[in-house]
C-alpha cells in the first residue's frame, strides 16, 4: 500500500459529486438563515425577554440534548430499516413545528415543549442526515463534502447572525418572536427538495446475505456490539469531549459568559457570531486542500490547541468587562473557535462513516450523535451553574483543560484506526496495476 500527498483540486470534486449529493447542498444557506437567527439569541431570548432564570435557562437549553439522547439509538435502526430519507422528512416537519412553539413560549413549560421537539428533530435529524450523505458521496468525496456543507452552513448561520444582532431588541418581545417563525419558514426549503427531485433517493442499504442456504442467519446487531469496536471507541470518547467543551458551550455558555461576565451587547453578540461564520467560510475551502489525505488525528489534536487559544481570549475579555476590548476579545474568541471548527468538522463525521459498513450506517452515526448529545445535555447545564454564580476563572480552565484532553485522545487514538478511517489515502491504481494488488 502506498500513500499520495497529491490533493485534487475543489473544481473536480463538484465535477465528480453525483446529482443528488448537489441537490443536498442547493438548500444549505437558505436553511441555516433561520438556524443563524436564533442560536446566538436562545439564552437573551430566554432569560432576558421572558424573564426565565438564568440557571433555569441553562437547564431549559439542555432538554433538546436530554430528549436527543433517548431518541437517537431507536433512530439509529429505524434508519437502517425505513431508510434516512422519511427520517429526514418527519425530523423537519417536527423542527417546523418547534420553532412555532419557542417562537410564542411565554411561559417556563411551552419553553420546554418546544425543547422536548427540538430535541426529537435534532436526536433524529443528524444520524439521518450524514447516513443519507454517505449513501450518497462516495468515501473519497466524503470529507470534502462534509467540509463544503460546513462552510455553506456556517456562511447561511453568519448572514442570519447579522440580520438577528440588527433586528433583535430586548425591549421589544416581536422581534424575538418573528426570527423564530422565520427560522420555521426555512426549513421549508430542504423539505421540498427531499419530497420533490430526491423522493426516489431511500438512503437505505440492505444488509449483506449470504449465497450459501447452510450458512445460518447473523444475529440482529446491537449497540453493545458496535462499542466492542476498538476502532469506534476511540471516535466516541473523542466526539463527546470534543462536544462538552465546543459545541456544548457555544450557543449557551460563551452568549452567557459574553454578556454576564464581559458585559457585551447583544449587537456585539450577533458580530461576534457572524465574525465565527466569516472565518469558516473564508478559511475551510483553504483548509480541506491543506488536511486532504493528512492524518485526521493530528488534524483534531491542531484543533485542540486552535479552541484553547479562543477560550483564553474568552477569558481575558471578561478582565475587561463592558469596554471596546472586552467586545474585540470577545469577537477574537468566536473567530479563533471558528478556525478550530474547519480542522474539525470535514474529518470526524468522515472518520465515523468510512468506518461503518454500509448497512449499519445509521447506527454508526447515531452512536456519534448519542456522544454528542450526552455531552449536550452536561454542557449548557455546567456553563448555566459556572457563569451564573460568577466562576469565570474555574469555567475559563475547565475548558482550556478539556481542549488539551481532546489532543490527548486525537493522538492516542492513532493507533487504533485503520488507515483509510484516518484519512491516509492509497494511490488510483496505474498501468498494469490492479486495484486488488494495491489493497494487499
Amino acid at each position: 500500500m502506498s500513500t499520495t500527498t497529491a490533493r485534487p483540486s475543489l473544481a473536480s470534486f463538484w465535477h465528480d459529486l453525483p446529482r443528488a449529493g448537489k441537490f443536498l447542498l442547493s438548500t444549505v444557506i437558505i436553511d441555516f438563515i433561520g438556524t443563524g437567527l436564533v442560536i446566538p439569541f436562545s439564552v437573551v431570548y430566554l432569560h432576558e425577554v421572558r424573564q426565565f432564570d438564568l440557571q433555569h435557562v441553562g437547564f431549559l437549553l439542555a432538554i433538546p440534548a436530554v430528549i436527543g439522547m433517548l431518541v437517537v439509538g431507536p433512530a439509529g435502526v429505524v434508519i437502517d430499516r425505513i431508510g434516512a430519507r422519511a427520517v429526514v422528512v418527519t425530523a423537519i416537519s417536527i423542527q417546523i413545528v418547534a420553532n412555532v412553539v419557542m417562537a410564542f413560549a411565554t411561559t417556563e413549560l411551552r419553553a420546554a415543549v418546544a425543547g422536548v421537539l427540538l430535541g426529537f428533530s435534532g436526536g433524529v435529524i443528524w444520524p439521518a442526515v450524514n447516513t443519507l450523505v454517505a449513501t450518497i458521496i462516495p468515501s473519497r468525496l466524503r470529507q470534502r463534502y462534509f467540509g463544503l456543507n460546513f462552510t455553506l452552513l456556517n456562511l447561511g448561520i453568519g448572514i442570519g447572525g447579522a440580520l438577528g444582532g440588527l433586528v433583535v431588541d430586548v425591549h421589544r418581545p416581536g422581534t424575538f418572536v418573528a426570527i423564530f417563525l422565520i427560522d420555521a419558514a426555512t426549513y421549508l426549503a430542504p423539505l421540498a427538495i427531499l419530497l420533490g427531485p430526491l423522493r426516489h433517493v431511500s438512503g437505505r442499504v440492505a444488509a449483506p446475505v449470504h449465497d450459501d442456504p447452510g450458512t445460518p442467519v447473523a444475529p440482529a446487531v446491537t449497540y453493545r456490539a458496535l462499542l466492542r469496536d476498538r476502532a469506534l471507541l476511540p471516535i466516541l470518547v473523542l466526539t463527546f469531549v470534543g462536544s462538552f467543551v465546543g459545541y456544548g458551550q457555544l450557543n449557551t455558555g460563551l452568549p452567557a459568559f459574553g454578556r454576564a461576565q464581559a458585559q457585551i451587547s447583544t449587537q456585539t453578540l450577533g458580530l461576534a457570531f457572524a465574525a465565527n461564520t466569516l472565518v469558516i467560510v473564508v478559511l475551510q475551502l483553504f483548509v480541506l486542500q491543506r488536511i486532504e489525505g493528512r492524518r485526521r488525528t493530528r488534524v483534531v489534536a491542531v484543533m485542540g490547541g486552535i479552541w484553547a487559544l479562543a477560550f483564553l481570549a474568552l477569558g481575558a475579555s471578561g478582565l475587561v468587562p463592558g469596554s471596546l476590548a472586552a467586545a474585540l476579545l470577545f469577537g477574537a474568541c468566536l473567530a479563533i473557535f471558528g478556525l478550530g471548527e474547519t480542522f474539525y468538522q470535514p474529518t470526524v463525521p468522515a472518520m465515523i462513516n468510512d468506518l461503518a459498513p454500509d448497512h449499519l450506517r445509521g447506527r454508526y452515526n447515531a452512536l456519534m450523535s448519542m456522544s454528542w448529545q450526552s455531552a449536550s445535555v452536561v454542557g449548557p447545564v455546567v456553563a448555566g451553574v459556572l457563569v451564573g454564580r460568577g466562576w469565570s476563572t474555574a469555567y475559563i480552565v475547565m475548558l482550556v483543560g478539556g481542549c488539551m484532553v481532546v489532543a490527548w485522545l486525537a493522538w492516542s487514538s492513532e493507533r487504533q484506526l485503520p488507515p483509510h478511517v484516518n484519512g491516509i489515502r492509497v494511490t488510483e491504481p496505474v498501468a498494469g496495476e490492479s486495484e486488488e494488488q494495491l489493497s494487499v
